[in-house]
């Protein structure tokens, strides 16, 4: 039988996440739809039908990220994306990827969509470029800053959850603008992400919530009682602060947390910590892919950021995915604001939209790409230039799996 696509209702929530659920390898949970349900826009939903059967699909989160330079713009963040076992092989990722570029395309919404990989391999077929890591993190309790270190000696309290939240939010929101990458978040989004129930857990504690005037930070423990003593685990799930002494605080009081052995984090890869620390390599560090990006449009994408140095060259860009992308384009920046058109001039750098995608958030340097063979330099110095002016004051981070 043919297969169909077409977007969403409301009633198809239910067996949407049944199938998105089964993708994974997931039990469906009944008492997760209303969790769902704040966070589905149907419309924006595309899945497909082998007759009446939904096989797979994938959704558009309407969401802003903060871009290097400018604060919170539009993204298009991908979600739910999965096939039904027995149903792979088929092209149905395929053309669910079409139908959200294409569409984004044709309605002149979003210039760049975002997402998190199940599988590395999967979406640099459909231009997604690595953009931003994060670092995973374990520190041993107790352990010291470096002399110097201030913490502003303000009251740390553990809080409820209906206290923390009021004081989460507003931190949040005044943070966000300033960190390249960090999302909108409406209400649904906060309750999706700090979920409590039993499933949630996965065998550790409820969330902690710890607020200091300027910040705060929830955590979970892994509980690790031996004969010798306790061993605990305490699990960062996240944290923010308006200063650096309140950051500063926050991590101090997690590292002092009696019946701890490990304070383990998953967190920015340029997270202060490290360097907060007297010894360093009391911090073992690992990284690992975050957030993967996709130019819709060339041109409005690379002038919605903000740059480091001025720039002009000639980009070829190639795209066989979404070919209104592919060809030359002159890429300016004069005081930090771009300019983009087409040309027929001949290029400075030729890459594809994946390398373009993977720099776009000021992270991934296209000096280091060309190293990989994914950029290639026809003009001396153009590649040092262009490289130069996308890189970010900071790495981009994702705080948030969506």
């Amino acid at each position: 039988m043919a297969l169909t696509l077409r977007t969403l209702t409301a009633d198809d929530l239910a067996e949407f996440q049944r199938v998105v659920n089964a993708s994974f390898l997931s039990d469906s949970v009944e008492d997760q739809l209303e969790r769902w349900r704040g966070l589905f826009e149907p419309e924006r939903h595309h899945a497909v039908f082998d007759g009446d059967e939904l096989i797979g699909g994938g959704g558009i989160q309407t969401r802003e990220i903060t871009l290097p330079g400018a604060g919170p713009q539009p993204v298009a963040a991908v979600t739910s994306v999965g096939v039904k076992p027995g149903h792979r092989r088929r092209g149905v990722l395929t053309r669910v990827m079409r139908a959200q570029l294409h569409g984004l395309h044709e309605e002149g919404r979003e210039a760049i969509a975002a997402l998190w990989a199940s599988e590395a391999a999967i979406y640099p077929r459909f231009g997604y470029g690595l953009a931003a890591e994060f670092a995973r993190l374990e520190v041993p309790r107790g352990a010291e800053f470096h002399p110097g270190v201030s913490v502003d000696g303000e009251r740390l309290r553990e809080v409820s959850r209906d206290e923390a939240m009021p004081a989460m939010k507003a931190v949040y929101d005044d943070v966000r603008p300033g960190r390249t990458g960090w999302l909108s978040r409406l209400d649904a989004a906060w309750e999706h992400q700090f979920a409590d129930t039993e499933r949630d857990r996965d065998g550790l504690s409820a969330y902690h919530y710890v607020l200091h005037p300027q910040g705060y930070a929830v955590y979970r423990i892994k509980h690790d009682w031996r004969e010798r003593g306790p061993r605990n685990e305490l699990h960062v799930r996240e944290i923010a602060a308006r200063t650096d002494e309140a950051y500063a605080a926050l991590y101090r009081y997690l590292l002092d947390v009696d019946l701890v052995g490990e304070v383990k984090s998953y967190t920015a890869s340029d997270d202060p910590v490290v360097h907060l620390l007297d010894d360093v390599r009391l911090a073992l560090r690992g990284r690992s892919d975050a957030l993967w990006v996709r130019v819709v449009d060339v041109d409005r994408a690379l002038t919605q950021r903000r740059y480091n140095s001025d720039v002009d060259a000639v980009l070829e860009v190639s795209d066989g995915f979404c070919p209104w992308n592919a060809g030359r384009w002159r890429f300016t920046v004069k005081d930090g604001t771009a300019t983009v058109h087409r040309v027929d001039d001949a290029p400075d750098l030729v890459l594809d939209v994946q390398a373009l995608g993977a720099a776009y958030l000021g992270g991934t340097r296209l000096a280091m790409l060309a190293r990989a063979q994914r950029v290639s330099e026809v003009t001396e110095g153009a590649l040092n230039a262009v490289s130069h002016a996308l890189l970010g004051d900071r790495e981009p981070h994702c705080p948030e799996v969506f």
